[in-house]
């Protein structure tokens, strides 16, 4: 249908049209191959530039012939006319002359011509810088995965420990603080995507369930990030003299947006449970280093502290400077504790 409509344009209008859409998408699919290193682009690429070839000269040639008819003609073709006219007559027409004739139609002819030329390539110009814009400014319609979002379908009830904590976050605003549009280029991976996101409103163990600890973890293809909120009395300083007698290893103490803070290494759990017909789990076992950021929740460090931990399957670790800069960026969206 659509090779149809092309033989019923115009010529003059029928081969701009072509030459501006087989221009347009060959340097753009070219343009995508080199990109994506793509071989089957880069030839259907060439095949466009090479049609688009084709019809420039064909344009080139049809304007020559417009402007020297004669040049055009065949010589044999020439011969032929002049032996079959009669001998008198010739020198008839050399004597008085070609008869004139008006050339106005001609010229007119010519100019329409033109100016259907350059409209049509006008206005397929425009439709083709449209096309070439339209991927940067409107959303992809590919199959690329979308980042886990936080969900806040779910509003179950707050443990007790959270009412009786003055302004305590919620594991769903820690999400939200968590889970930015930049979080993966902080930790030194910007092509990547959150895969899973998941928050609670847990309460720490050990305290009978009167303290309570919010979390958010965000998980990349390379990094995990944990952040948490502990709500309980002990300060920053005191955290520091228990884990001296603790497993934690690399321990540095530094002050993060005014606040008393800590750095420290220590290794995650790894628990294996099988689903088969016998249920049964296997021992806890240790898992990949982890690196940890403590900053206190005030900056009088009265006690209780916000924790964010980050850690990888194969064991790599990102520069403490990652943690600091997420640090930096979720440490804002969490009230300070209020004096008591």
């Amino acid at each position: 249908m659509l090779g149809f409509l092309l033989r019923l344009l115009p010529f003059w209008v029928r081969e701009p049209l072509l030459i501006a859409v087989g221009s347009v998408l060959g340097v753009r699919i070219m343009y995508l191959a080199v990109r994506d290193h793509d071989r089957v682009a880069a030839g259907l690429g060439a095949v466009f530039l090479v049609f688009t070839a084709i019809r420039v000269y064909a344009v080139i040639r049809a304007l020559r012939a417009r402007r020297n008819p004669s040049a055009t003609a065949s010589a044999d073709g020439a011969a032929v006319d002049a032996a079959a006219q009669p001998q008198p007559q010739a020198q008839a027409q050399a004597e008085t002359g070609p008869r004139p004739g008006p050339d106005t139609p001609k010229k007119e002819e010519e100019h329409n011509a033109w100016g259907q030329a350059f409209a049509a390539v006008a206005v397929f110009g425009a439709l083709a810088v449209a096309l070439w814009a339209a991927p940067r400014f409107t959303p992809s319609d590919d199959n690329a995965p979308q980042p886990a979002s936080c969900s806040g379908e779910t509003h179950e009830e707050l443990p007790k420990a959270y009412k009786h904590t003055p302004r305590p976050v919620t594991g769903e605003e820690l999400c939200k603080a968590l889970n930015r549009s930049d979080l993966a280029k902080l930790l030194g991976t910007p092509g990547e995507t959150a895969t899973t996101v998941s928050s609670t409103n847990n309460t720490a163990p050990l305290t009978d369930g009167k303290v309570a600890q919010p979390e958010a973890e965000v998980t990349f293809d390379t990094y995990t990030v944990n952040v948490s909120a502990t709500y309980n009395e002990l300060s920053t300083d005191q955290y520091v003299k228990l884990m001296k007698f603790g497993d934690e290893k690399d321990i540095k103490t530094l002050t993060v947006l005014g606040r008393s803070a800590v750095l420290f290494s220590d290794h995650t759990m790894k628990l294996e449970i099988n689903l088969g017909s016998g249920g049964s789990g296997g021992p806890v076992e240790e898992g990949p280093l982890a690196r940890t950021l403590s900053v206190a929740l005030d900056r009088n460090d009265r006690g209780g502290y916000c924790e964010i931990t980050v850690w990888s399957t194969s064991g790599a670790l990102p520069n403490d400077s990652a943690l600091l800069d997420i640090a930096e960026k979720v440490l804002p969206e969490i009230p300070e504790r209020p004096v008591r």
